[in-house]
C-alpha cells in the first residue's frame, strides 16, 4: 500500500510538474479589428424598371443611390508556446453575404479556429477560415479595390476542417480536407480537399501561389478549381497582381461544364499617402454554370474595368472608384425598363483598421 502511494505520489508530482511548466510559458494576444462603409451610384439609376434592380452583379455592393455599412470586424488572437485560437467576428450586410448560408449568432463568425504548431516550419488549423483561392479577400481594408470582382463573388468564400500548412524557406504548401465550400456544417456531405503551393523569389518581391478546391457541394455535384495568383513589386511607387481561376461543374450522371477568370491588377503609388488601382477581368460563364447564371438567368461572359483611387490619413482609407462592366449580353437595366449590355459605377468608400 505504502508503495502504492509512492507511486501515485510521484506520478502526480511528475504530471503537475509538467502542467505547471507549460502553464507558465509566454502567452501573447492581440485585438485588431475594422469597419467600413461606402455609398454607391450607378449612373444608370433603373428605379423605374425596378426599385429592386441596382446593377450589382457581385458580392457586398448591392445598394444604388444610399450610404451602408459594410461590415464592423473584432478580431482575437491568442497564443501560447506552440497552440493558439483565433475568434474573428463580422456585423453588417458584408458579414451576412459572406456566412450566406448561416443564420443567427453564427453569421456573425467570420473565421475561428484553432492552432498546434509542432515546429516552426509546420502548423496545423481546425476551425473556419477564409479561403486561400483568389487574389481579393473580405475584409475591405486589405483590397486596394472596394468593390469586388466575379472571380471572388462567385468562388468560395471560407472553408470548414482541418488543414496543415508547412513552410521551408521559399517555398510553402498547404493541404486540408473541409466541408463542402461555404458550410460550417455539414452533417453527411463528402468532404473537400483542399491545397496549395506557394513559391517567392530570394528578395520576396515576386511571389506565386498555385490553389486548389475539388469534391462534391450540397447538391452532389462534383467541383474542381484551379486557381493562380502571382504578386510582382517593380519597384517602391509600382506594383502587380494576377489572378486567373477555372471552375468545372458536373452533376451526377451528366457531363460537366466550366467558368473561368482572369484579372490584372495594377497598382501605383506615388507617395505614402496616394495610390490607385486599375483594375481589368474578364469572367466567361457562357455555359451557365457559376452563380452569375443564376442572377442573370442565362450564360454570359463580362469585363470588368475597376479604377480606385486611394487616400491614406494614418490608419483611415478614402476610396474613391468608378466601374465599367460591360457584358456580352444585355444584362444590366436602364431606367426605361429596357436591357443593356454595359452600366458605369461610382463609389465613395472609407475603410479603418486597427
Amino acid at each position: 500500500m505504502l508503495r502504492k502511494f509512492f507511486a501515485s505520489a510521484t506520478l502526480f508530482f511528475v504530471f503537475y510538474s509538467g502542467f505547471t511548466q507549460d502553464s507558465t510559458k509566454k502567452s501573447t494576444w492581440t485585438l485588431t479589428g475594422s469597419v467600413d462603409a461606402y455609398y454607391r451610384y450607378n449612373f444608370d439609376n433603373a428605379k423605374n424598371a425596378d426599385p429592386s434592380n441596382t446593377n450589382n452583379l457581385t458580392s457586398f455592393t448591392n445598394s444604388q443611390n444610399s450610404f451602408e455599412l459594410g461590415m464592423a470586424s473584432l478580431r482575437v488572437d491568442h497564443t501560447m508556446g506552440k497552440v493558439g485560437g483565433t475568434v474573428d467576428l463580422g456585423f453588417g450586410k458584408r458579414a451576412e453575404e459572406f456566412s450566406y448560408n448561416d443564420h443567427n449568432t453564427m453569421a456573425a463568425v467570420k473565421q475561428a479556429f484553432l492552432t498546434y504548431a509542432p515546429s516552426d516550419k509546420i502548423k496545423f488549423t481546425m476551425g473556419k477560415w477564409g479561403t486561400h483561392v483568389g487574389y481579393e479577400v473580405l475584409d475591405a481594408y486589405l483590397n486596394r479595390n472596394y468593390s469586388m470582382d466575379y472571380m471572388f463573388s462567385y468562388g468560395p468564400f471560407f472553408h470548414t476542417g482541418l488543414k496543415m500548412d508547412a513552410t521551408f524557406k521559399n517555398v510553402g504548401f498547404m493541404i486540408g480536407v473541409a466541408n463542402p465550400a461555404d458550410n460550417v456544417t455539414a452533417s453527411f456531405a463528402k468532404k473537400s480537399v483542399i491545397g496549395q503551393f506557394s513559391v517567392a523569389s530570394s528578395n520576396g518581391k515576386v511571389k506565386g501561389y498555385l490553389n486548389y478546391m475539388g469534391g462534391k457541394n450540397l447538391s452532389d455535384q462534383s467541383i474542381n478549381q484551379f486557381d493562380v495568383v502571382v504578386t510582382g513589386t517593380i519597384s517602391s511607387k509600382f506594383s502587380i497582381g494576377y489572378n486567373g481561376t477555372v471552375q468545372s461543374v458536373k452533376p451526377t450522371g451528366e457531363s460537366g461544364n466550366s467558368w473561368w477568370g482572369s484579372a490584372v491588377y495594377l497598382n501605383l503609388d506615388p507617395t505614402p499617402v496616394f495610390g490607385l488601382t486599375l483594375r481589368g477581368e474578364y469572367f466567361d460563364d457562357k455555359n451557365a454554370v457559376s452563380g452569375l447564371a443564376s442572377v442573370v438567368g442565362l450564360g454570359t461572359s463580362v469585363f470588368d474595368a475597376t479604377l480606385s483611387a486611394n487616400f491614406h490619413i494614418d490608419n483611415l482609407t478614402i476610396i474613391p472608384e468608378f466601374r465599367l462592366d460591360s457584358a456580352k449580353d444585355a444584362v444590366f437595366k436602364d431606367n426605361n425598363d429596357g436591357t443593356k449590355k454595359s452600366t458605369s459605377t461610382f463609389i465613395l468608400a472609407a475603410t479603418y483598421h486597427f
